[in-house]
């Protein structure tokens, strides 16, 4: 059967060669497809290539074809070469016959087609008989290699409620078979596993729903068996498998519900404001967002003292306190809550409504709170000159566990001690009666001082010692005990020169009281003053007005003018001002020019120069008696020689240089020494009539 393959495949392939003549030995005969016996004629035949099946499984070499040439007259003198692609490793040809072997099994996969070339040689003088011709060898493809997927498991999604036929992913697979020869790698794929639910196309490979409306609720994840199959799925065909892990993505088509109809939580008296009172949780069979929900009180007569807050971590609703609870006001509250999907997919409205309701009661349970005060701030007001002892107000407390205000007639309720926290009373100017909460001064007080006081008062619980604080401001009310005064201090001048009846200065006056209908001060002279007089502009201002002209300094270089201001509160308090006016020089203008009494000089016609000039004058004057004394003082030293017969040279001074230490005929040095300048002053006078010079 082999034999008859070879044939029909080198029958098959053929074709003239010129110049090496590849003939079968005569007498040997090939048959074609139909049986019938071929003859071939003597000529000479070209072997363009040859055809070999891969994966020999018989016994020795495979014999691959015959090279024979036209040169060869069959006397054993002619020698076969063969060169090329596996030349002597994959292939070996008889040099004396010209039969080629593969000396191995081939596999196309790894190489498809060898080119060699073949040559006849004459073995004597080894010259080519034949010059060398090329030919190739292809490896005949067989069914061999399975289809393999690109993995070996693959993961995919879809959503759920899809409808038949959604896609779902592609798979592909490969043959590493021949595709252009026969079926060997066109591949068919079908499903192994996973039907009902998914389909997978023959052709492509995607894979498919099979079945409407799948829920993921129900079931999520699903495996799916492909297999891969040559041979265009026809028997003995080879094939492959991959596994598809394919799940169902969550869609919102379940809405949420309540497990219960009604729920019952209850929270001390005492929770804050803000505080949990408790959790409620809806169930929703989706996932991620679609399971995301938000809570919501419908109505209930706790509406204004509940609130709820959605936990989107728990998807909770906490239910929290909005405003103080108390038990002895309402111990029981009922709420309508309802739980809504935050994200409502519009496709599966028809499934909903997605939303629920139920009905949560709150209990308000007891505890024992401490004091509360009837305000939640006090204010009082008293005078500032109210003696110490004087009542200022009333602070009450009671004990919210029963119905018993903190007053005198219930001396019995455990709520019985009222505290001034000293701290906020560091000057003890309060006091407090613990029974009753009466406020009273300890000490006078001074509106100037301090108009409020800010204390804190404490009620105390006796039984459980428990305290509540509450401020108490105490506004100090004015009482008409200042005078009023200058606002500011005043320099005022009036020129010498002035006129009667003119201004000279305006003035107004403060007080530290305040009246309630604001101030009005009333100004006025102790005296009749024949210098000034003084005109009250009724806005608690006045004007200082001259009565006479004609002022001067050398008689009276100020004056002193008593101003009377009083106030119309009640009592009326007022209080005398002295205005200090001096007595000035001024222009023709009014401008001041100066207002000492030194200054007078200038009006003996000084001008500013010469007072200059005479002042340059003395201070030369004065250097020059310095100076005079200072020659006297030095013409006053006693001489160096005082005796009149002492007769001395005159000492000349030359230029010309002395005859030094060894010349002493020049001159006697003992005539200039005195004895009685030696032992008082302890000097010595050494003179060189040559150098010129006199040493002391």
């Amino acid at each position: 059967m082999i034999i008859n393959q070879l044939t029909f495949l080198l029958l098959f392939c053929l074709l003239g060669w010129s110049g090496a003549l590849i003939r079968p030995v005569p007498g040997i005969s090939t048959s074609d497809r139909d049986g019938r016996t071929l003859h071939r004629t003597k000529r000479g035949w070209m072997w363009n290539s040859f055809f070999l099946l891969e994966e020999w499984t018989g016994t020795g070499k495979q014999y691959v074809g015959k090279l024979h040439s036209d040169m060869d007259t069959e006397d054993g003198n002619v020698k076969y070469v063969l060169m090329g692609d596996g030349a002597g490793t994959v292939f070996e040809i008889d040099e004396n016959s010209g039969d080629i072997h593969a000396t191995r099994r081939l596999d196309r996969e790894e190489k498809a087609l060898y080119t060699l070339s073949a040559k006849a040689v004459n073995k004597t003088s080894g010259l080519d008989l034949e010059k060398a011709s090329e030919f190739i060898i292809k490896i005949h493809d067989i069914n061999d290699n399975e289809p393999k997927f690109a993995k070996d498991t693959y993961v995919a999604s879809v959503s759920e409620m899809s409808n038949v036929g959604a896609f779902v992913i592609r798979v592909t697979a490969t043959d590493a078979d021949d595709e252009a020869y026969g079926n060997s790698a066109k591949l068919v794929y079908s499903i192994l596993q996973g039907q009902p639910y998914f389909s997978v196309e023959p052709e492509t490979g995607v894979i498919r729903t099979a079945l409407p409306n799948m829920i993921r609720e129900n079931r999520e994840h699903y495996q799916v068996v492909i297999q891969a199959k040559d041979m265009a799925g026809q028997m003995g065909g080879l094939s492959g498998t991959t596994t598809v892990n394919i799940t169902l993505q969550d869609v919102n088509n379940s809405p949420p519900r309540f497990p219960h109809s009604t729920y019952h939580l209850s929270t001390p008296e005492s929770a804050g404001i803000g505080s949990s009172v408790g959790r409620i949780k809806a169930y929703d069979a989706d996932v991620g967002e679609n399971a995301e929900m938000w809570y919501s009180i419908l109505d209930g007569d706790g509406q204004d003292m509940f609130n709820i807050i959605t936990d989107s971590t728990s998807q909770e609703g906490v239910i929290t306190v909005k405003k103080q609870l108390d038990y002895e006001s309402k111990r029981l509250y009922s709420l309508r809550v309802q739980v809504t999907n935050t994200h409502i997919d519009r496709r599966f409205e028809q499934l909903g409504p997605f939303s629920d309701t139920a009905i949560v009661r709150i209990t308000v349970t007891d505890v024992d709170e401490p004091p509360v005060f009837s305000r939640t701030l006090y204010i009082f007001e008293v005078d500032e000159d109210t003696p110490a002892g004087s009542s200022v107000g009333t602070v009450s407390a009671r004990d919210p566990d029963t119905i018993n205000h903190l007053s005198v007639s219930c001396l019995s309720s455990p709520v019985r001690l009222y505290t001034i926290d000293r701290h906020t009373d560091l000057e003890r100017l309060f006091n407090i009666d613990s029974n009753n909460g009466t406020i009273s001064t300890l000490q006078g007080l001074d509106r100037e001082t301090s108009k409020w006081h800010n204390i804190s008062v404490l009620a105390t619980e006796l039984s459980t010692a428990l305290q509540t604080r509450v401020p108490v401001f105490i506004k100090v009310r004015d009482v008409n005990d200042n005078a009023p005064e200058f606002a500011m201090y005043y320099e005022t001048f009036v020129c010498e020169n002035v006129k009667a009846g003119q201004l000279i200065q305006t003035i107004s006056a403060v007080d530290t009281d305040e009246p309630l209908v604001g101030h009005k001060f009333v100004f006025s002279l102790s005296s009749i003053n024949p210098n000034f007089t003084i005109f009250d502009n009724e806005d608690n201002t006045a004007r200082i007005l001259t009565r006479r002209g004609g002022f001067n300094r050398r008689e009276m270089n100020s004056y002193l003018l008593p101003v009377v201001i009083s106030d119309n509160d009640y009592p009326i308090q007022s209080s005398t001002s002295t205005l200090t006016v001096r007595v000035c020089a001024c222009d023709s203008r009014g401008n001041v020019q100066t207002c000492s009494t030194e200054a007078l000089l200038l009006s003996a016609g000084l001008s500013t120069g010469a007072l200059v000039a005479i002042l340059l004058c003395i201070l030369i004057l004065l250097m020059i008696v310095v100076l005079f004394a200072a020659l006297r003082r030095q013409k006053k030293k006693e001489p160096l020689i005082i005796s009149k017969e002492d007769v001395r040279d005159n000492v000349v001074s030359y230029n010309d240089e002395g005859g030094g230490e060894e010349d002493t005929q020049a001159f006697d040095i003992g005539t200039l020494r005195n004895p009685e300048v030696i032992d008082t002053n302890k000097l010595r006078i050494c003179c060189n009539q040559w150098c010129g010079q006199c040493v002391l």
